[in-house]
């Protein structure tokens, strides 16, 4: 089969892994700083999270009204009324980089094209992906450590699985996964000063996409943009300008998620032994852990909205068109529903968390991710001896972030 041809690097040599905490915040107790918020002035506070939170704004298309959402009840009312609270703003910044990509669409184009990409992440293609790909890349990560006695287990293993993942579903190039990683990340940075990388990497991974799609379609395989470029609904294809956005989220937003969720649920686990242990003697419990690292550290912490008319939520006062920024991660700590909300706890009854969101633009890889976190969960478990526990000689890790929720590095000792 004949290949796009290779992307090409950022042309000043920019490395956004080297961001970090610069990108995304570095706020580490966000859910208290929400707490605080909402007791002093309710569950909608007019300005930008990020001012309230006292973090640097992140790039806007236009001026308006912004009200951040902070309480449950108020948060679930905006993200179930999709017609009300429409995806008009998401479109005109995450989609200026993106792409129209679903996440940005309104019914009802949304709804016609999840249909078509529904039906290439159907549960059989996720259990396959589960034992040809998932398994097999978590081993081969664990490989490259496993006789150091030692690991910092977020670059080494958490960071790189979910992307070696994609790029195989994929099918891309193995030469080229170094380049589409910075691009995948550099597409996530926040900053308005970093705008531009963001801009260069989604017109360089449009160029290769729009090339990949087309050779696919000549030529179709067993990879996952062979099966979205033949995928139908009533006799339709997802359009190229859809899918080509959608291969560009799933790259970036597709590998973040569950890098983050991962890195996350390790150090709620190795900060908490007892559990670690309790998960290790009974796997059943792995699908636990899984949710409550999704609950209690979420990657993605907000969502975006924008007033379709003249509305009032919780009382307040919203014009049309202001943008509601609904923090979803508030919604997880909320102390009227969680005892000790803050706390790890992987034996807390279980609840419906909002870490894929809620409504109609529920995440569509969230199967995915929780089948790629349990995965990489069960491999660490049957490959590492059980003395794994954190390095005391290394500072304690930590989450932080605003928009995204990062883990630091984490390193761990099993000699």
């Amino acid at each position: 089969m004949t290949q796009a041809p290779s992307i090409s690097d950022f042309e000043d040599g920019y490395d956004p892994h080297s961001m970090g905490e610069y990108a995304h915040g570095g706020i580490e107790d966000i859910y208290g700083a929400s707490r605080k918020l909402l007791e002093k002035h309710g569950p909608v506070v007019e300005g930008s999270p990020f001012t309230l939170f006292g973090e640097p704004q992140r790039p806007s298309a236009t001026d308006r009204h912004v009200f951040t959402v902070l309480g449950e009840s108020a948060i679930r009312e905006v993200l179930s009324d999709p017609e009300l609270f429409n995806m008009d703003y998401l479109a005109l910044t995450f989609g200026r980089i993106m792409g129209p990509t679903l996440s940005a669409l309104n019914d009802p184009m949304h709804g016609k094209v999840r249909r078509i990409f529904q039906a290439a992440f159907m549960p059989h293609n996720v259990a396959r992906w589960g034992d040809q790909l998932v398994e097999p890349i978590a081993n081969q990560l664990v490989d490259r450590f496993i006789d150091k006695g030692r690991a910092e287990i977020v670059n080494d293993f958490a960071l790189p699985y979910p992307f070696e993942i994609i790029y195989r579903q994929l099918n891309l190039p193995q030469s080229d996964t170094a380049v589409f990683h910075k691009m995948a990340v550099a597409m996530l940075a926040g900053r308005e000063e970093l705008y531009g990388y963001a801009m260069e990497a989604s017109r360089k991974l449009g160029d290769y996409f729009s090339g990949l799609v087309q050779e696919r379609r000549r030529n179709p395989g067993e990879d996952l943009i062979s099966a979205l470029v033949t995928a139908e609904v009533d006799g339709e294809y997802i359009p190229d300008e859809n899918l080509i956005s959608f291969l560009r989220q799933l790259l970036s937003a597709g590998g973040d998620t569950t890098y983050r969720g991962t890195g996350s649920m390790m150090i709620g686990l190795l900060q908490n032994p007892d559990q670690l242990e309790q998960v290790r003697a009974n796997r059943s419990l792995v699908a636990q852990a899984v949710e409550e690292a999704l609950r209690w550290e979420s990657p993605t912490v907000m969502s975006v909205r924008s007033a379709a008319r003249d509305t009032e939520l919780a009382g307040v006062h919203i014009p049309k068109d202001s943008v509601l920024v609904v923090i979803t991660a508030a919604a997880q700590h909320d102390l009227a529903r969680y005892e000790n909300p803050d706390v790890f706890n992987i034996n807390r009854p279980r609840e419906r968390h909002l870490a894929f969101s809620y409504g109609s633009h529920v995440c569509l890889g969230q199967h995915l991710a929780r089948l790629e976190m349990s995965r990489a969960l069960n491999v660490l478990l049957d490959r590492l001896p059980p003395n794994l526990r954190l390095d005391p000689d290394m500072p304690r890790p930590r989450i932080t972030g605003v928009n995204f929720r990062t883990p630091s590095d984490v390193h761990v000792l099993f000699g």
